[in-house]
């Protein structure tokens, strides 16, 4: 028989000895080895490929947590087991939300270890199955989840932890993990930072993110949606006006980069700021000063500039919509977000909505059914996180205990029209102009659904989003039939 390597890290000497004697007699097919400490265990790390690590959360010198961290970047496909002490949930509930696979508290249930290391050593030897290992995993994750119910701690760490802007970055998917390793990297620096990603991806939280881990976090955020503020307004706005710039009257407003001061200034979507706008902001952003409307005297700026946009702003200068200089100055640090379908942490992010949808409502945790898993799984995801977000809170309210795809169904209506006709049926005796006419058609219709997905039926920003105005958006919606009301039910209350 083929044995599996274990690993066992504890500064127990007893303890260690005692489950190495108790894995020896109950799984004759494991192989155990043993590290009083994390740094013992690295070597160990870097030499064996183990199939589970059982780890315990409080160790001299370094603790279960960190060491979670450096096996994953060691060995991310390596389950870890993390141990606990009597009270301690909070640090359980952190280390299943930082990629552990299990924990166990003391004293240890021997049944339970077993059983855990069972199913580690399977995940272990079974990932990369795409679906089908995501499926395994969200049943896991159903078990876990049961297992957890009912414990108040973790229910007002859970509720905590609501408020914090890291709660849609911080998963076990390597994509958000290089995000979230890029966003602690640049945090205390002095760069201007550009984030670039889809509606709905999380470009704010990653901006408040950086605020809170930078040594401005003491200071104000401010942020400043680009493409709600008319061009007229949107550099007073930014740095306010003094005596009577506007009215004649004896006046003075602090702008959003004075507000700011000490702190962070976001402005979100960027690239709908004018080319004149942009040339003034330019020269902000080099003299780190600025004059207010109808002001003699400048301030000095000193705000952490974070900029996004849902489009490439590199396409954006080609086209001629944004000024080249003004793109290398606010890209001295990207961060480049993924799309929701890109990301392989979907059905943990629906977990932690599921749950964070509970406690708000206050009904009783809900879980997903595999069938409800791999619809989401399916999913493209046009809205990206937010949708996501509002899909869960909406099926939470709808279902009495599990959620099954028929809480989803309405997933399955923004499909566009061209994908249920067959491609020859669809070319038959038909004019190339038309063909043509038709495909345009049932792009711009299906843009549009998307846009009001994103947008969680707010015709205005959709019409920004899609580089258009609102009466050309009414019109279409009234050409194509699309019903505002779809989106809005959508949506949920998020």
């Amino acid at each position: 028989m083929t044995q599996v390597r274990v690993l066992i890290v504890n500064n127990d000497r007893i303890l260690l000895r005692a489950l190495s004697e108790i894995l020896r007699l109950r799984m004759a097919d494991v192989r155990v080895d043993t590290a009083e400490s994390g740094a013992d265990a690295i070597p160990r790390l870097l030499a064996e490929e183990y199939k589970a690590i059982v780890a315990d959360v409080k160790m001299p010198g370094s603790n279960g947590l960190s060491l979670l961290a450096e096996i994953q970047l060691l060995r991310p496909k390596t389950p870890i087991i993390i141990v606990t002490g009597p009270g301690e949930h909070e640090l359980a509930i952190q280390a299943l939300r930082e990629g552990s696979f299990d924990f166990l508290q003391k004293p240890i249930d021997y049944d339970h270890l077993i059983a855990s290391l069972r199913r580690s050593i399977h995940t272990s030897e079974s990932r990369g199955g795409d679906i089908r290992q995501a499926i395994a995993l969200q049943r896991h994750a159903n078990e876990l989840k049961r297992t957890l119910d009912g414990r108040k701690r973790e229910l007002e760490e859970t509720t905590r932890a609501i408020e914090s802007p890291h709660k849609w970055l911080m998963g076990p998917g390597r994509k958000m993990q290089k995000v979230f390793q890029e966003i602690t990297l640049v945090a205390n620096s002095p760069l201007t930072i550009l984030i670039e990603g889809e509606s709905g991806t999380g470009k704010e939280l990653v901006a408040r993110a950086i605020h809170q881990l930078s040594s401005r976090c003491k200071k104000p955020f401010v942020d400043v949606d680009c493409g709600a503020i008319p061009d007229t307004l949107i550099e007073s706005e930014l740095f306010g006006y003094e005596k009577g710039a506007f009215t004649g009257a004896d006046q003075r407003k602090e702008g959003r980069f004075q507000l700011a001061d000490g702190g962070s200034l976001f402005l979100d979507e960027i690239a709908n700021l004018s080319l004149s706008t942009q040339v003034k902001f330019l020269r902000v952003l080099q003299e780190r000063h600025a004059h207010p409307l109808g002001g003699k005297q400048p301030f000095q700026v000193n705000a952490r500039i974070i900029a996004a946009s849902n489009v490439l702003l590199q396409q954006e200068v080609q086209k001629g919509h944004f000024r080249l200089d003004l793109l290398h100055r606010l890209n001295e640090f990207s961060i480049a977000l993924p799309a929701l379908r890109e990301r392989d942490d979907i059905l943990d992010l629906a977990n932690y909505f599921l749950a964070e949808a509970s406690l708000e409502f206050g009904c009783p945790a809900r879980e997903l059914s595999e069938a409800a898993a791999e619809v989401l799984l399916r999913y493209s995801w046009p809205g990206n996180v937010r949708e996501l977000r509002n899909t869960i809170r909406r099926a939470a309210v709808c279902a009495c205990d599990v959620i099954e795809p028929g809480h989803l169904s309405h997933l399955t209506t923004h499909v566009s029209p061209t994908t249920v006709h067959d491609s020859q049926s669809f070319l038959v005796d038909r004019p190339l102009k038309e063909i043509a006419e038709t495909a345009a058609a049932d792009a711009e219709r299906q843009a549009i659904r998307q846009a009001l997905l994103a947008a969680e039926g707010n015709r205005s920003k959709a019409a920004r989003c899609l580089r258009t105005d609102y009466k050309t958006l009414y019109l279409k919606m009234k050409q194509y039939g699309i019903p505002l009301e779809e989106f809005k039910k959508s949506c949920g209350p998020g």
